[in-house]
């Protein structure tokens, strides 16, 4: 099973403290058997369910279960190394996500993939930490990006004499007129104030890009 090593290890990546079950799953009797870490990773003491192929697809969650069981399908046809990522129910309700991989093998004498074998690697931990770390980082750009915004809000409605409310409506128009996003045109005007040799004229002329004299 050479796929086995490198999709385990790259699954492995992802971060620490994974949980990997091996299991085998007979074609013909659509049984399977699981180690006690796949029993554990399915929310099950070890041997107190028999696996099968219903009992593991009712487990998937309902958007990747049909991906899955077509995997499954293939597999058992091609005997090809594979390897998913899925998510599923356990039997206590909890979300659990999961890289699976595997192979067939083939019956010496009919040639026929018999079964396939692999591994469970429950790697829920890991995709939540990425989950929270893209979070993060999302609302870190965001703040960066409105950092400015309200800046030149500030600077608009001081110099015009508008509240801020206004003030943002001519950071929108000046956007939309010159296509050029609200927090690079505010950038310009708090860049344009931090040099000290800027006039109340030169901010209305970049919130004015119909001006020739605004056309920079």
């Amino acid at each position: 099973m050479t796929a086995e090593p490198m999709e385990i290890e790259r699954a492995l990546t992802l971060g620490s403290n994974h949980v990997v079950g091996r299991y085998r799953y007979d074609i013909a009797t659509q049984r399977w058997w699981w180690s006690d870490e796949t029993f554990q990773i399915h929310g099950f003491e070890p041997g107190e369910v028999v696996p099968t192929t219903t009992l593991v697809l009712a487990h998937k969650h309902p958007e990747d279960r049909a991906r899955i069981s077509q995997v499954l399908e293939d597999a058992a046809v091609t005997g090809e190394p594979f390897s998913s990522v899925h998510r599923i129910m356990d039997a206590r309700g909890r979300e659990r996500t999961l890289t699976v991989v595997g192979q067939g093998r083939r019956d010496p004498n009919t040639r026929q993939v018999c079964e396939l074998v692999g591994y469970f690697i429950d790697v829920t931990s890991a995709v939540k930490a990425r989950a929270g770390e893209a979070a993060n980082a999302s609302i870190r750009a965001a703040a960066v990006s409105r950092a400015p915004i309200e800046q030149a809000k500030g600077i608009i409605a001081f110099v015009m004499g508008i509240d801020a409310e206004a003030a943002f409506e001519r950071l929108r128009s000046t956007s939309n007129e010159t296509n050029v996003a609200v927090r690079d045109v505010a950038r310009q005007v708090v860049e344009m104030t931090t040099t000290g040799n800027c006039s109340a004229a030169d901010v209305i002329a970049v919130l004015a890009p119909s001006v020739p004299s605004a056309a920079h």
